[in-house]
């Protein structure tokens, strides 16, 4: 069912797409801006994690170099039975991550040295668990292609503004006036349908890494102090680019006054509420630093070296 409601929802972008091509140019411009759409598409699906990973500047780890943290993704990934993906560090002080890559053959995880920095190994692990969820629901595809139409649309619209607006224009049925109220009303459609997406996509994300872990009050405390920092330590590379912010375990971005009304995340309080009561039925809802780290050990074998990070 959430399948087939992500596909609605994308099948709604799209079309606001082609509505949009039609208030510029008319029918010839809707058939213009769905070319551009599949065209679009068919780029983010081949490049589009490329271009993410080199955009925040995360240097690819291997099992020597990724020290523990590497590890950790090693045995989580046993644990939900995963191809290995491909791991990224991040050198930004705000503890964040985010997975991305077109299916699970082809996937990465990124996580910042902020994260590694702040997180005790329990955490790290819910919130990598929670990463390997989004690739192995392909959340990471269909993000991929809300944020590709959305920003689309929204540079769409710009652009009627300026070659779709005059009064004689005969393809445009609504003028001026409807060029206008395309401009505004376009990128907040785009905003509130890729909202829906990515905001069902986390909490499923949510039980999934819990149940990939087997803790979900490791994630609940990662998600507290991430949610805590992040509005503190500003990650400068994604508020220049706010169309990832939907990619990040929380919002990257420091949101204020109507940014706010379109994070595309859902609360913080909620996704923690629904760990927490997710851990008491599994009646593991102990203290964060539990038995695992006075161990030594967790589910992914032996408790090695810290890494780079200290």
């Amino acid at each position: 069912m959430n399948q087939f409601k992500t596909g609605l929802l994308i099948a709604a972008l799209t079309a606001l797409f082609g509505g949009v091509g039609y208030l510029i140019g008319g029918a010839g411009g809707m058939v213009i801006a769905l070319g551009i759409a599949a065209a679009t598409n068919l780029f983010a699906y081949w490049n589009a994690d490329k271009i993410v990973l080199r955009m925040y500047g995360a240097t690819a780890l291997d099992a020597q170099s990724g020290g523990d943290f590497y590890r950790i993704v090693e045995g989580l990934v046993r644990r939900a039975g995963l191809p290995m993906p491909k791991v990224y560090l991040i050198e930004n002080p705000q503890p964040n991550a985010f997975a991305t890559g077109r299916n699970p053959d082809n996937a990465a995880v990124a996580a910042t040295t902020g994260l590694l920095q702040r997180l005790s190994r329990e955490e790290i692990a819910g919130v990598m668990a929670h990463e390997l969820a989004h690739i192995r629901n392909r959340d990471t595809l269909t993000m991929t292609i809300t944020a590709t139409l959305a920003g689309a649309i929204s540079t769409l619209a710009n652009f009627g503004l300026f070659f779709g607006g005059g009064s004689d224009n005969r393809n445009n049925p609504l003028g001026a006036i409807g060029v206008l109220l395309m401009v505004i009303l376009a990128p907040i459609a785009a905003m509130l349908v890729q909202m829906a997406i990515s905001r069902g996509r986390e909490f499923e994300a949510d039980r999934g890494g819990a149940e990939i872990s087997g803790r979900p009050d490791w994630l609940a405390n990662a998600l507290e102090k991430i949610a805590t920092t992040a509005q503190r330590v500003p990650n400068m590379d994604a508020e220049r680019n706010p169309a990832t912010a939907h990619m990040f375990i929380i919002n990257p971005l420091h949101l204020r006054g109507i940014d706010g009304l379109f994070s595309t995340h859902p609360r913080t309080v909620d996704r923690v509420l629904r760990l927490r009561a997710m851990a008491a039925e599994m009646g593991v809802s102990g203290a964060p630093e539990s038995g695992f780290a006075a161990a030594g050990a967790g589910p992914w074998g032996r408790a090695r070296s810290a890494g780079p990070w200290g």
